[in-house]
């Protein structure tokens, strides 16, 4: 199914094309004939005409009970749906003075943000004279990178945007 919703499906007597190519309960192509003749071939068959692909040329339509289809498309999209994974931007927030065992722990956890396939976004915060020394103090965004490089690859790297200053790293 394009982008049409089940219920946006033409059935039957909706369908006003000249042509059709027609489908058969198994998935068996029929081949093109013309509306009349597709409506015939859903009634000796006692199921719907159900337009699938309205686009195609000439449109698709499929001979289906059209309750049971509909439940079937349901299901399908749900099923799709659980399979996939939204990416989430996880932050992590450093300072100019961090120790080196502080950064340690931000950079495992971005090792398992990363492993779960979201992105990371490290954000370096300045505070007062910190601000004098910001171009000093970009070797540590630096080091996560080099750090992480093993299981991640710098998406945008380090800019600054006022008082911070931000790196986007994603998994490889």
């Amino acid at each position: 199914m394009e982008d049409k919703t089940i219920s946006d499906l033409l059935i039957n007597g909706q369908i006003r094309e000249k042509e059709v190519r027609v489908i058969g309960e198994h998935g068996e192509q029929i081949g093109v004939v013309s509306i009349q003749e597709a409506m015939r071939l859903a009634d000796e068959a006692e199921v719907d005409l159900i337009m699938v692909a309205p686009t195609a040329k000439p449109p698709v339509c499929r001979l289906a009970d059209y309750g049971k289809y509909r439940y079937e498309q349901m299901r399908k999209d749900k099923e799709a749906k659980k399979k996939q994974h939204t990416t989430e931007i996880k932050e992590l927030r450093l300072s100019p003075n961090i120790d080196t065992n502080d950064l340690n722990t931000k950079v495992s956890a971005a090792r398992k943000f990363l492993a779960k396939g979201d992105r990371v976004k490290f954000t370096l915060r300045f505070r007062g004279r910190e601000m004098a020394h910001m171009s000093a103090s970009k070797h540590i965004l630096d080091d996560v990178a080099e750090l992480l490089k093993d299981v991640a690859t710098v998406e945008k790297a380090p800019k600054v945007e006022g008082r911070t200053m931000t790196m986007f790293l994603t998994k490889r």
